[in-house]
């Protein structure tokens, strides 16, 4: 029986849900609602809680407060997608209540539940049923109940879970686009993994391991002293580096271990490799004159470099405060190809971020981009309904002013960025912004991941398909068809130019006779082909 979770097995829960979620995430990510390749649900909400995972890492004790700062922390930063985002909430709630205590019980654990629950609501403007909103709520209402007369884990996360699992098997009857797609709500599912993760550490499963892909590779000498020299909180103001050769005669190994002991004692960030033939050594201190000292008893001293570090943090402080102050308004855009991130070169956006469907940039890395922009206020175009939320969340990693315009679609970010005036408010600039991305209709034609049937279509694998951002519109044999397919469902007498982004599948003589083609068919309309570059999607099409 288990009545109480301290601090070391909350840090091996948060390992073992992420674990699981991990194994899992392809399953998660096939639940996705429209066959297209860019379900990716489950991987969203695994690399929000890969980042969690590495923060709480970073945390060196096992103290409640601390791991649930650390987690929530984390969590945020790695936010992805609206299923992150979304994810990051739930966990921010859930730690605001682990962190004021020294042990977990299962009351806390369930009024933890039930703030998460609270907090991700708020973040969501239009919350809708039959989401992982509803799974978490009503898991973390039976919580609270069976809390109430059960103080054992074991029992208590069963009772839970099979209570998520109940909800989430109602959820195609909540939403009818989950029933006509024949799954449950993936984001749902993804979340339920993760408790089961913290239920299976809790019985004893312990193996759990977590991974990194992208682990830190064995840092070289070069690495460290390049990560020293970041470092700004400066205790000793000189930067000292040489080499030794040519030793002398009576020079010995056990020298040069006696060297790096008296660097040690007269400053930090100590580096001294090496051996009879050369020795490398970096040292900060407020004696460089030492440093040397104690090298020329051991040989000859060769690129010799000695830098005050205070000095250059100075200019390093000053010119970042000269940059911040250089203008008052900034753009960064989200873009999937290196076409489309010319496009928005040239129409001024200061910062891109690569990405977009298949792989939604993070809280953290929108934020990172705004942090680069030499202005105070910075304009996010997420340019998909899926990076919405995260640049949303992003506000609160940097210290810039973020005005995320709704961009859904790369033809609506376009369009914002055209309405950019770098003289006017950010009120005005707001205003325009949002007043043109209403005139602009979007589409994008890709290809069916699974067979189903889904807004009236029966689709097979392979099939090529038209989809604005609520439906699928068309479908087809071949690419050029179905496009000219779902831009006659899209077309309106108000539509006077038409271009086509294509994508780094497509050829640009294709583009160019899918576009003259169009032309005739709609004379009175300017069609455009464009080079996009982006993977996944074989056209964007843009109507205004």
């Amino acid at each position: 029986m288990i009545k109480t979770i301290n601090g070391a097995t909350f840090r091996k829960m948060i390992v073992a849900g992420a674990s699981l979620l991990e194994q899992n995430k392809k399953y998660v990510d096939s639940l996705n609602v429209f066959p297209v390749p860019d379900g990716d649900t489950g991987t969203n909400m695994f690399l929000t809680m890969k980042s969690a995972v590495n923060e709480v890492s970073q945390c060196i004790t096992n103290n409640l407060d601390a791991l649930s700062k650390a987690f929530s922390k984390g969590a945020l930063k790695g936010a992805r997608g609206n299923s992150g985002v979304i994810t990051s909430q739930i966990f921010k709630g859930f730690c605001s209540e682990t962190a004021k205590v020294s042990e977990i019980t299962t009351k806390t654990f369930a009024k933890a539940m039930q703030e998460g629950a609270n907090i991700a609501y708020k973040a969501v403007t239009k919350p809708k049923e039959g989401t992982i909103l509803t799974v978490i709520r009503v898991m973390a209402e039976n919580a609270v109940n069976v809390a109430k007369k059960c103080d054992d884990f074991e029992v208590f996360l069963k009772k839970v879970l099979e209570t998520g699992e109940e909800i989430l098997k109602q959820t195609p009857e909540m939403l009818p686009v989950l029933k006509k797609a024949g799954v449950v709500d993936a984001g749902g599912r993804g979340i339920i993994v993760i408790f089961t993760g913290f239920y299976k550490l809790i019985m004893g499963e312990e193996d759990f391991e977590f991974q990194f892909d992208d682990e830190k590779k064995p840092q070289t000498v070069d690495d460290v002293i390049a990560d020293i020299n970041a470092l700004e909180d400066i205790q000793f103001g000189y930067c000292t580096e040489y080499m030794i050769i040519h030793m002398k005669k009576k020079t010995t190994e056990a020298d040069i271990d006696k060297l790096r002991e008296k660097l040690m004692q007269i400053g930090d960030s100590v580096i001294c490799i090496g051996d009879l033939n050369l020795v490398k050594v970096h040292v900060h201190s407020n004696e460089p004159n030492k440093a040397l000292e104690y090298a020329l008893d051991l040989g000859e001293l060769y690129n010799l470099k000695i830098e005050n570090m205070r000095e250059q943090n100075r200019e390093i402080k000053k010119k970042a405060i000269a940059e911040e102050e250089t203008k008052e308004l900034g753009m960064i855009a989200v873009a999937p190809g290196e076409g489309l991130s010319a496009i928005f070169k040239d129409l001024s956006v200061d910062e891109i971020i690569f990405g977009g469907q298949t792989m939604n940039p993070s809280a953290a890395d929108i934020a990172s981009a705004a942090d680069k922009v030499p202005a105070r206020n910075v304009f996010v175009f997420p340019n998909n309904k899926n990076i919405v939320l995260a640049a949303e969340q992003a506000n609160d990693l940097t210290n810039k002013n973020l005005i995320v315009i709704p961009t859904r679609s790369i033809p609506e970010g376009i369009s914002a960025s055209i309405a950019f005036n770098p003289d006017g408010s950010v009120e005005e600039n707001t205003e325009a912004m949002k007043d043109a991305i209403k005139g602009v209709k979007s589409g994008m034609v890709t290809y069916a991941v699974r067979d189903t049937h889904v807004d009236g279509f029966d689709l097979s694998v392979g099939e090529i398909i038209g989809l604005d951002d609520k439906a699928i519109l068309a479908k087809g044999k071949h690419v050029s068809e179905t496009t000219e397919g779902l831009i006659e469902k899209l077309m309106s007498d108000e539509i006077m130019n038409i271009t086509l982004f294509y994508g780094e599948d497509i050829r640009e003589e294709e583009a160019n006779l899918l576009a003259e083609k169009i032309a005739s068919k709609y004379s009175d309309c300017e069609v455009t082909a464009a080079y996009g570059g982006q993977p996944v999607y074989y056209y964007l099409v843009s109507l205004e």
